[in-house]
């Protein structure tokens, strides 16, 4: 097949380079000098949705995949589907999801999914009240940005009164802009998080193994949240937990999003928290393949991925199509100096010819600088190694890290270090 990637991320890069290992022909919007090896970038940016139609329809592509969540959110793909080009991402009813906090929590209520007790506030008085009526048996509470907010958008707060103070900077301060006009307010669900992405086309649906995300800047989980610092593929997650999360989540979404008339052909990624009990609960939906949750998926991942991924597009979504490595996959992100606050852009990238061909580096943050790669981004490359354990996977990943010269680069040495 020719396929058309729209984007320019970690993710876009994963996607293409698994999609090429096939022999498909890649085609990228805008791409990045990581893609480059596995593809031809045509600079058309994500937010120019008319111009990726005409680019689809130009290239005569036979499906469409779309990384990013924005476009989606936008109605890329109602637009692509419009011009009758099949398309992997869901529509912007679909998208909405994880473009509205209050819309998919909402959506959790009324179809019965669990989740933590929530409540929309659309100011200060009203954030006010419901961090008071959700930590008066002295719980903790989550703050998230209703919008859009690339990852960040969400303050895990110690007490009442750092959550009164995090509303104040997203209802008063504008931290997130217009993403941040409402806020949900929710009560802290104790446990261990896990990311779990499953692939429908509507009706059916293929869960591929879970993943472990580390999403704070510091190591031991402290700072800063950021939209991921390193993953882990398989998690630790027991098998009875894992069918728990299909049934109790994965399936009845589906079921309301048909319920509700909205045709979902995409990826469904569900941040799930499981409480001491071994009880899940749905903290978000992201609309598209995590990063850096795509990297060490796709590095374990085996079979016809694009023919799952076309048959999605197409409502007729293939069975018994992928098969996965038995080893362990680890990817540790290089972060730029100054992130997640203000990363720094500009600096030079070296040593990536230093990394063992057994170690895929994905270009997450990069551009080209004369003969140059430099940093354009807070992430900039996911650094993937694939072992028979974990200890093994994380050795060859830090040390191919370790041979990359970034000025000021951030780096968690605890990736996958939290134990089975």
């Amino acid at each position: 097949m020719k396929i058309l990637v729209v984007g320019s991320g970690g993710r876009e890069h994963a996607l293409a380079w698994r999609l090429a290992q096939d022999g498909h022909e890649i085609v990228a919007a805008p791409g990045n000098p990581g893609i480059e090896a596995v593809a031809r970038c045509v600079a058309v940016t994500v937010d120019d949705l008319d111009g990726i139609v005409a680019l689809a329809e130009r290239e005569r592509v036979d499906l469409v995949v779309v990384g990013p969540e924005a476009p989606l959110v936008a109605g890329l793909a109602d637009r692509l589907r419009a011009r009758g080009l099949d398309t992997f991402g869901p529509g912007a009813a679909g998208a909405a999801l994880e473009g509205s906090k209050v819309v998919a929590k909402q959506f959790f209520a009324r179809h019965h999914i669990p989740t933590a007790p929530f409540e929309v506030a659309p100011d200060v008085a009203s954030a006010d009240a419901a961090i008071a009526r959700l930590t008066a048996n002295g719980d903790r509470v989550v703050v998230k940005a209703d919008g859009l907010a690339a990852g960040k958008g969400v303050v895990v707060a110690r007490d009442a009164a750092e959550a009164r103070a995090a509303a104040r900077e997203m209802l008063e301060a504008g931290r997130f802009g217009a993403a941040g006009a409402t806020v949900v307010i929710e009560k802290k669900i104790e446990g261990r998080e896990v990311s779990v992405l499953a692939i429908t086309d509507g009706t059916r649906l293929e869960v591929l193994p879970p993943i472990e995300d580390h999403k704070t800047i510091g190591e031991g989980d402290t700072g800063a949240n950021t939209g991921g610092m390193g993953t882990v593929s398989p998690a630790w997650v027991p098998e009875v937990i894992a069918g728990r999360i299909t049934t109790e989540i994965l399936v009845p979404t589906v079921r309301g999003l048909a319920a509700d008339g909205i045709d979902y052909r995409g990826v469904l990624f569900a941040g799930v928290m499981v409480d001491p009990g071994g009880a899940p609960y749905l903290l978000e939906y992201n609309c598209r393949f995590g990063d850096p949750e795509c990297q060490p998926t796709l590095a374990r991942m085996r079979g016809d991925f694009a023919g799952v991924l076309a048959g999605a597009a197409r409502g007729a979504l293939p069975t018994g199509a992928l098969a996965w490595d038995s080893r362990f996959a680890v990817c540790v992100v290089v972060a730029a100096a100054g992130y997640p606050a203000a990363p720094r852009t500009g600096d030079r990238i070296a040593g990536l010819d230093r990394v063992p061909d057994d170690v895929t580096v994905f270009h997450a943050g990069t551009a080209r600088s004369g003969s140059d790669i430099v940093s354009a981004g807070g992430r900039v490359l996911g650094v993937t190694a694939l072992g028979i354990g974990v200890d093994q996977a994380r050795d060859r990943a830090y040390a191919a890290v370790d041979a990359i010269d970034l000025p000021g680069k951030q780096v968690r040495r605890d990736i996958g270090a939290r134990g089975r």
